[in-house]
């Protein structure tokens, strides 16, 4: 319709007839949004927004077009305009007109309920009628009882043939609190369809219907049946995954995920009910099937590789920034042959990623550890607000990756060649790391020793030993400073037992940016705290780091901005004592 009234404004003003033109945009302008039935007070919302621009919205209409909108809304005959023109006078007209109101409800209800103009918009139509119906409360008359008449009529017509219409009609009933009066017979349907579906081998719908008719019979009291429909729901899980894995295509990964949803749907049936569908079992032997899939999914995965990239320059200028050097000025120059991540540039960057390429980040992603463990999910971004939590967790996975890739680069082209020189032109001792550990102002008094053992131990080429020292010291650091700043770094469970909270909980109080800078904040929580990166701390608390994954690249850095971090405190001090000296 939209489409139509812009087109026929064009050829309007195209044969001069400017005033009819004019009137033709006004009515495409209000065709043009989008109905968002939620919102009581901004029903409508722009169908596009882009570059800072965005299409109508109702405060952009005059009060003159006003005016000539309730003067259309009374003359048109086709409900779908009349409901859009009527309902946007009772939005903006001062005082608000009560018959605007009635004839945009009456006109939205004669949008027929059935599968196809469901989909085409009748669903938000009728979701507007009984929102402005209950706005205007007894002014509204008998509609509301007309209104609930109508939609059961159209649940009990429905069938099977209809696919979706019976659950999506009783979706609104219940989103409304409509029907409650009939809630056994509509879960007993939604029951009879889902079997229906069940028994043809159509088992996303069966699923769909099963949860439907769990609800509804909880609705009812029923407990015994919602249970009974919610283990059904499970078990279609466990057959898709049994589909899968047995299909011409088959992939462990689709099944573990399908085995995944099965296993929580199963921990929402009662307790009082478990014995009874054997939950408890089936939890158990989905737990098996769930590893197993897992486990085999590994296999399944493809390696993306890119064209190689020569950083034989960035290796020689990483060498000659630290050859020939003394001691000091040797260590001084390897502690800063890298700056570190810039947390703005990436997240400048991860942003433009995402703009010229939005469909990576569009569906969503789920990551998976060493052993086939799902150990992270990121949601798919929407195009509404980049504030909301979906778009904030889509741009962080996207920073810590590009913030992994960018580490490679670094460890292998810089920090490692260094490394080597550095070792093969000085030979360091522990006492020596002890030494710089001891007036380095970031280690805590009583924990310099520590530190000082982890240093040599990566200097030694033993990363084992040093990331089992360094990382939990690393934690212990950022507790310790955080306290000295006043801030509480604990917790008090529901048995007043004060527990101190682990590094993933101490880097999300704001003042440890304060303390430590956005830069070095966004390193500690993307290397050692997220799993969508290396979450080495983690990993190491729980025993899942191997011998070869403690000399990895991660495990590298790791004790590298161990280094940056005590040796450039221990240099700035030491600078800062001399000049006072000097003094």
């Amino acid at each position: 319709m939209w489409q139509s009234l812009s087109a026929a404004a064009r050829t309007a003003i195209e044969n001069g007839l400017h005033s009819e033109g004019k009137s033709l945009w006004l009515l495409a302008d209000a065709c043009s949004m989008m109905l968002n039935p939620s919102s009581s007070n901004e029903p409508f919302k722009p169908f596009m927004i882009m570059s800072g621009r965005r299409s109508s919205l109702p405060i952009d209409f005059h009060q003159s077009d006003v005016e000539l909108f309730s003067a259309f809304a009374e003359e048109v005959d086709d409900p779908w305009l009349q409901a859009r023109l009527a309902d946007l006078v009772w939005l903006l007209i001062e005082p608000r007109s009560p018959k605007h109101a009635l004839l945009a409800i009456d006109a939205y209800r004669q949008l027929p309920l059935d599968s196809e103009t469901w989909i085409r918009g009748s669903r938000e139509c009728w979701q507007r009628a009984i929102s402005l119906t209950k706005m205007l409360k007894s002014g509204a008359g008998d509609r509301m009882n007309e209104i609930e008449t109508a939609i059961l009529a159209a649940f009990d017509k429905s069938r099977k043939e209809d696919v979706y219409l019976a659950l999506w009609v009783s979706d609104m009933l219940a989103m409304h609190r409509l029907g409650q009066d009939h809630g056994p017979s509509i879960a007993t349907k939604l029951e009879a369809l889902a079997r229906s579906f069940d028994v043809e081998g159509d088992l996303h719908r069966a699923r769909d219907y099963f949860d439907a008719a769990s609800r509804w019979f909880h609705k009812t009291g029923n407990i015994s049946k919602a249970a009974e429909m919610t283990a059904c729901l499970a078990e279609g899980w466990v057959k898709e995954a049994i589909a899968r894995l047995s299909s011409e295509q088959p992939s462990n990964m689709v099944a573990a995920s399908f085995y995944e949803s099965a296993l929580q749907t199963y921990r929402k049936i009662p307790h009082s009910e478990r014995n009874t569908h054997r939950a408890d079992e089936r939890i158990a032997e989905l737990h098996k099937h769930l590893n197993d899939a897992g486990a085999k999914s590994l296999t399944e995965m493809g390696v993306i590789s890119s064209p190689t990239i020569d950083i034989s320059e960035i290796v020689e200028t990483a060498i000659n920034a630290v050859k020939g050097k003394s001691t000091l000025d040797a260590l001084a120059a390897f502690a800063n042959i890298y700056r570190g991540a810039q947390a703005a540039k990436i997240r400048e960057f991860s942003e433009k990623m995402l703009r010229e390429h939005p469909l990576q980040a569009l569906f969503s992603a789920t990551h998976m550890s060493r052993d086939g463990r799902v150990i992270a999910k990121r949601p798919g971004m929407g195009f509404g607000d980049a504030d909301s939590d979906e778009n904030k967790a889509t741009l962080w996975a996207e920073m810590v990756k590009h913030y992994g890739m960018e580490l490679g680069l670094v460890v292998q082209g810089e920090i490692w060649p260094a490394l080597e020189i550095l070792r093969l032109e000085h030979r360091l001792r522990v006492e020596d790391f002890i030494f710089i550990a001891n007036r380095s102002p970031i280690v805590p008094e009583d924990r310099k020793q520590l530190m000082g053992r982890a240093l040599f131990a990566g200097y030694d080429n033993d990363f084992v030993v040093a990331l089992q020292i360094l990382i939990p010291q690393i934690e212990h650091m950022v507790r310790w400073h955080l306290k000295a700043a006043g801030v509480k770094t604990t917790n008090i469970d529901k048995d007043g037992i004060e527990n101190e909270n682990g590094l993933s909980t101490l880097m999300e109080i704001p003042q440890a940016t304060q303390i430590f800078g956005e830069d070095l904040t966004f390193e500690l929580k993307a290397l050692l705290c997220d799993a969508f990166g290396p979450n080495l701390r983690n990993e190491l608390a729980h025993g899942l780091l191997s011998e070869e994954e403690c000399q990895s690249t991660y495990a590298i850095y790791a004790w590298w901005l161990g280094i940056k971090i005590v040796f450039n405190t221990f240099w700035n001090a030491a600078r800062k004592a001399q000049t006072k000296k000097e003094q």
